[in-house]
């Protein structure tokens, strides 16, 4: 008797599963480290994999395909899926699946991982950093029809495990278990890191833009994220390229936000075109009174 193929929406849902256990298999990887040490070349390695897989987050995964903030040829963004399924960061149709529901239902009981909802505290902040990705609302119910059309980037989002594990290969060829370990380590901080946008950034700073939602802007996961702490000015102008904005006295003062940087880095290159920014007179008419 021949056994049937899953059905593809099983099947997704069992690729897109094999995220999570990565993610804590990189937790207890780094673990290692305690048996190894953080040689200075370990150490280097880990510091260029945070900051090149946290740039694909940020200026990929988010700033391009979510929102569209800027254009370029598509191979630019396919390398930086690439980049950023290696982060952990699940496939891009997964990734702008639940970034577009963040924005659609912000601090609702309908937002994927909220702090605020259904539960509040330390719950509510272990729901938003991690918990969420155990549960059901780790499936998104539908997926971007953009990214899917896309055959590319709809192979990279079925298999976006494989990024990652090639990765954490070349890590030990290149270095061994020390290596590795600092792969781990950095994984599993970028991976936190990336979630403080979601719970940190909902629950302290401070809201210069009115959004009707609880985000916020906060320096100091602005710092970890390359710039993605600013995270009022993101739910007050989702399409802006830049989110370093804030308003004093009714005045704009620009902020520091090195993935816009690195976006005008690819302008200058000739692989990055069309940056969308709002004026400083949107900008005040969007303050909060």
């Amino acid at each position: 008797m021949l056994l049937s193929a899953p059905h593809p929406h099983r099947l997704r849902r069992r690729l897109h599963a094999i995220g999570p256990v990565l993610i804590g298999a990189c937790h207890l990887g780094s673990l290692s480290l305690l048996i190894t040490g953080l040689s200075l070349g370990a150490a280097l390695w880990g510091l260029a994999l945070y900051l090149v897989r946290m740039l694909a987050t940020t200026a990929i995964y988010h700033r391009l395909l979510t929102h569209r903030s800027y254009r370029t040829p598509a191979a630019v963004l396919w390398v930086g899926c690439l980049v950023g399924a290696s982060a952990g960061q699940m496939g891009p149709s997964w990734w702008k699946a639940h970034h577009l529901a963040h924005h659609r239902h912000g601090d609702t009981v309908a937002d994927p991982h909220t702090p605020l909802e259904p539960v509040r505290g330390w719950r509510g902040f272990w729901r938003s950093q991690a918990g969420w990705l155990l549960g059901p609302a780790f499936h998104p119910a539908t997926l971007p029809a953009d990214v899917e059309a896309d055959p590319v980037l709809h192979a990279i989002d079925r298999l976006h495990f494989l990024p990652l594990l090639a990765l954490a290969a070349l890590s030990w060829h290149w270095g061994g278990l020390a290596w590795l370990g600092a792969f781990c380590l950095r994984t599993t901080l970028l991976f936190h890191g990336v979630a403080t946008v979601n719970s940190v950034a909902h629950l302290v700073g401070d809201q210069p833009f009115a959004t009707g939602d609880a985000s916020r802007n906060n320096r100091w996961v602005a710092l970890i994220t390359l710039g993605e702490g600013w995270h009022n000015l993101h739910h007050a102008f989702p399409r802006s390229v830049r989110q370093g904005y804030t308003l004093e006295r009714g005045r704009v003062r620009r902020l520091p936000d090195p993935t816009y940087g690195f976006v005008r880095l690819l302008e200058q290159l000739g692989m990055a075109r069309e940056l969308r920014l709002p004026s400083d007179r949107a900008l005040q008419a969007r303050g909060n009174a």
